[in-house]
């Protein structure tokens, strides 16, 4: 096949807890598209990490969020992604990396899913220069002091920060 180049059909999935989705999470999704036929954004249920949002919050502001790419689809998953991957024939998992401290974990990760799922590849993306420091955590941090998110994230989830504030005031 010297000279030639195959080209597959992929779904890459890209997973986490998106809690709340941010401007980082849409540069990752975004330049996925130039690498993959289509991607599936799975939200994920994280027994470690309390929410701002509900599960079902979540996929609502992503689908609204990327509704305007016909290659992104929304899903929620609460049992491990390498099931998920199994179940729906997922061939690559999409990690984004915002700083070398993210990566130790993320290659950790990739082993064991490697071993629970030897089909699916994880591709590791660098968050752009513009979002390498921005992360839900340090969004949810912002909203509960009433700091600006506005620059941080989509417009659809700024509208659901700002729902949220009102009836919790």
């Amino acid at each position: 096949m010297k000279g030639k180049r195959m080209h597959k059909k992929v779904l890459a999935m890209v997973p986490g807890s998106f809690d709340p989705l941010t401007v980082g999470h849409l540069d990752i999704l975004e330049r996925s598209l130039h690498l993959f036929s289509e991607i599936v954004v799975v939200v994920a249920a994280s027994v470690h990490k309390t929410g701002l949002f509900t599960v079902e919050e979540r996929v609502e502001m992503i689908r609204k969020t990327v509704k305007k790419y016909k290659s992104i689809r929304v899903d929620a998953w609460d049992g491990l992604i390498m099931d998920y991957a199994r179940k729906h024939k997922v061939g690559a998992v999409v990690r984004g990396l915002r700083a070398a401290s993210d990566f130790e974990y993320e290659f950790m990760m990739a082993g064991m899913n490697k071993k629970l799922n030897p089909k699916v590849e994880t591709v590791f993306m660098m968050t752009s220069e513009n979002v390498y420091f921005v992360s839900s955590s340090a969004i949810r941090e912002l909203v509960h002091f009433g700091s600006d998110v506005a620059p941080y994230v989509p417009p659809a989830v700024l509208k659901a920060i700002e729902k949220k504030k009102r009836m919790t005031r």
